[in-house]
């Protein structure tokens, strides 16, 4: 920065001055982002050595487990500061203070919602080395947000949006991973109780039902108040794809593992790489930001990852008729910034918060609906991943998720002796049935009431099947008597994931990494068939060029691809005509889903008279071929945007926009980045976020990418370095053999504790 320009800035407000940093940031190398690491005075037990590589990951190695949790706090806290302190804010519905009014209405229903019901009963319950693990991680940020104060060095997010330093506490990370473990179905519940009571519900309910799929994308991906409600929705659109292959299926003879976990498409990436070695733990993996585990990774004994098992674990019922001396009511207050604070009332039953308080949570008439929920209840997910970081055989890994509750999830591994197999980690009510012609269930109906939980102990284990391969995309499980859920993904993925397994033989690791970026949708080429069929009926269509170009598209969501874009600008006005919408985010969102699509769009076509029909698709055609003209390609439509954590808050987002990609990838392919109907240039809002890939032949054979980088500081030379390896399939490798870890992390720094 040049003297004239210092001096300049010099004069302006702070927050304008972190506004402009924020969009031009100075740029920051490796070194000088590591000098700012604190070393020195730190609440350790004993000399911590933390190693990096060049891309900012660090291997850590610890004398103590504490002292391995307090370094993870500090190298949370190091890379995403920022991040951590929005998140806070964020799940005590505090968004406001940050946001303005915009954001009122959203921190009230998550108060509502109350994440940290069960927090403090956990924490009784907590096994002493969960709870000793847990605060040296808080201990951890706390000394490395002291140290940011000492050298008055902050994220330029901290005064772009008025975020004050606050110390964390133990609750803080309890609130914050039942947060991450919100419940999938409410995606289907919340847009649905604004249609109940109205004709045609009971069919609108029923076609969720069969369609079984949630929203995956937003329809009204621009609106202000869409931006907030997609940050809740997106924190139970967890989506993935996971494989482990059989050492008789293997091209090294030793079992394998992929797996791509899918979520919210937003930079700083959720995920945090790194590695330990302390007592208890040799590990490699992936941890989520602010969370002290290991979503995924290897051990030298064993390696994991997972899907979300989509488990119902929440349900709604009615509780007008529930005497007033069985609700409970309180009142917070919620600070918004430049407007005065506002009270609000907060109730609950014995089923749960009552969230039709919230006017976020809309009913076409004044209802008092209850949301009862598992992660109301102390389960222990903490311990649980913490055992299976540790675990080295089958049993011990199914072992580890006794107790664990939410939110659900299929856990695949691998291990060196050459097993592979599949948990269904998840605590469950037991329901005497899933709803039927209504989601609201009545409270005063014994009928509808738990009966009780269940958990892994009680669901099917899979180990080493005949076939050689286990895949999971978050399909139905068929394999159990006890009701799961009610809305899964189609099991297009998973068939897809098999379909390329099952050419190859012996399955590399070069196979893996290809069918992690595979972009192909059988189901999508199949409606297209049927579609260009039934076009072909209409008089003069079999010369028309955008006929033609639908016509020959494959299935294939390749960037490149001018048929993928023909079908989804067809598709677009298609649903649109036939439902008689004037645009897509008119519909219920039920509509624009794929299963939904894949379900009833031919039946309703169907239904309509032969005029009927012929004047919906000519219209699809014309239209369609109109827009596509605007565009070169699937890519030049799908767009994949890179930006700041700023790039998500409503008005101002777009400015913090950093990379603007053509993107391959759809709704269901295995390289998910998911959309909802689109008829112009759209980003894709959800997808792969990063890829694991473990060879158990050998210890060092574990290969991870993150989408973006790992720093999440605005300038830093690692904050989207791994994109290009992203774009290019490459992976960074993370070992476990000290003299490997010590060659390629060079960057080595001592920390040592206080006096």
């Amino acid at each position: 920065m040049t003297e004239t320009l210092a001096t300049l800035l010099s004069w302006l407000p702070r927050p304008l001055v972190d506004l402009l940093r924020a969009v031009r940031p100075r740029p920051m190398s490796l070194e000088k982002r590591l000098a700012d690491f604190p070393t020195d005075g730190l609440p350790l037990e004993r000399p911590v050595t933390i190693r990096w590589n060049r891309n900012h990951v660090p291997f850590i190695e610890a004398e103590t487990d504490r002292d391995a949790a307090v370094a993870i706090g500090l190298v949370h806290g190091h890379l995403r500061s920022a991040q951590i302190s929005l998140f806070k804010r964020f799940f005590y519905g505090r968004l406001s203070e940050l946001a303005g009014p915009v954001a009122f209405k959203f921190d009230h229903l998550i108060r509502i919602l109350d994440y940290g019901r069960a927090a403090d009963e956990l924490e009784r319950k907590m096994p002493e080395s969960t709870r000793t693990w847990v605060q040296g991680y808080v201990d951890g940020l706390n000394a490395q947000q002291a140290h940011m104060q000492a050298i008055n060095r902050w994220p330029p997010e901290f005064g772009v949006l008025g975020i004050k330093p606050e110390p964390y506490v133990f609750r803080d990370i309890l609130v914050g991973a039942r947060f991450g473990g919100t419940d999938f179905t409410w995606l289907t519940y919340f847009p649905l109780l604004a249609a109940r009571g109205q004709p045609g519900f009971a069919e609108l309910w029923n076609r969720t039902l069969e369609a079984g799929e949630l929203p995956t994308a937003s329809t009204r991906p621009h609106e202000a108040q869409g931006e907030f409600e997609d940050l809740l929705l997106g924190t139970g659109r967890n989506g993935s794809n996971s494989m482990v292959v059989a050492p008789h299926r293997s091209a090294t003879g030793a079992a394998l593992i992929a797996s791509d976990p899918h979520l919210g498409l937003s930079l700083p990436n959720l995920w945090v790489l790194l590695g330990v070695r302390s007592p208890s733990y040799n590990v490699v993996g992936i941890t989520i930001v602010g969370l002290p585990v290991w979503g995924l990774g290897r051990n030298p004994d064993l390696a994991w990852g997972g899907t979300n098992l989509r488990a119902a674990s929440s349900d709604l019922f009615d509780v007008s008729q529930l005497p007033e001396s069985e609700i409970e009511e309180t009142e917070t207050v919620i600070k918004v910034r430049g407007w005065r604070s506002q009270r609000r009332k907060l109730r609950r039953t014995r089923f749960g918060p009552i969230v039709t308080d919230a006017k976020m949570v809309k009913t076409p008439k004044p209802e008092t609906i209850s949301l009862r929920w598992i992660g109301h209840e102390p389960t222990d997910e903490f311990t649980a991943l913490l055992r299976a970081a540790r675990a080295s055989t089958p049993d011990a890994f199914r072992e580890a998720f006794f107790g664990y509750g939410v939110s659900g999830q299929n856990m695949l591994f691998a291990d060196r002796n050459g097993n592979i197999g599949r948990v269904m980690a998840v605590t469950q009510p037991l329901r005497l049935s899933f709803p039927k012609d209504d989601p609201v269930l009545d409270a005063t109906d014994p009928q509808t009431h738990w009966q009780g939980n269940v958990d892994v102990r009680d669901f099917p284990f899979t180990l080493n099947p005949e076939r050689g391969i286990i895949a999971s995309a978050n399909e139905k499980p068929e394999d159990t008597d006890v009701p799961i859920g009610i809305t899964f993904g189609t099991d297009e993925r998973v068939r897809r994931l098999y379909e390329l397994l099952d050419k190859k033989e012996p399955i590399s690791i070069a196979v893996l990494q290809q069918v992690q970026i595979d972009t192909f949708a059988p189901d999508a080429a199949q409606l297209s068939g049927t579609l260009a069929d039934l076009l072909l009926e209409l008089p003069g269509v079999a010369d028309d060029p955008f006929y033609k170009q639908l016509r020959a598209w494959d299935g294939d969501y390749a960037a490149e691809s001018s048929g993928a874009l023909a079908f989804e600008v067809f598709l677009y006005h298609l649903v649109t005509g036939l439902y008689g919408a004037a645009k897509a985010s008119d519909l219920p969102e039920l509509y624009s889903q794929w299963s939904y699509l894949t379900t009833f769009l031919l039946r309703d076509l169907e239904d309509r008279s032969r005029e009927e029909r012929e004047t919906i698709l000519r219209w699809a055609l014309q239209a369609g071929a109109r827009d596509a003209s605007r565009f070169c390609n699937w890519g030049d439509m799908h767009r994949l945007q890179i930006g700041t954590s700023l790039a998500r808050f409503p008005y101002l987002g777009r400015i913090f926009v950093i990379r603007d990609l053509a993107s391959g990838g759809s709704r269901q392919t295995p390289m998910k980045m998911s959309h909802g109907l689109e008829r112009g240039r759209h980003n894709a809002t959800f997808g792969s976020m990063a890829r694991h890939i473990s060879d158990l032949s050998d210890e060092d054979s574990n290969w991870f990418a993150l989408l973006g980088g790992q720093d999440g500081w605005i300038g830093s030379s690692t904050f989207i370095d791994q994109l290009q390896l992203w774009q290019d399939r490459r992976y960074i490798r993370m070992p476990l053999r000290p003299a490997t870890v010590a060659k390629e992390f060079p960057n080595v720094m001592t920390l040592t504790p206080r006096g």
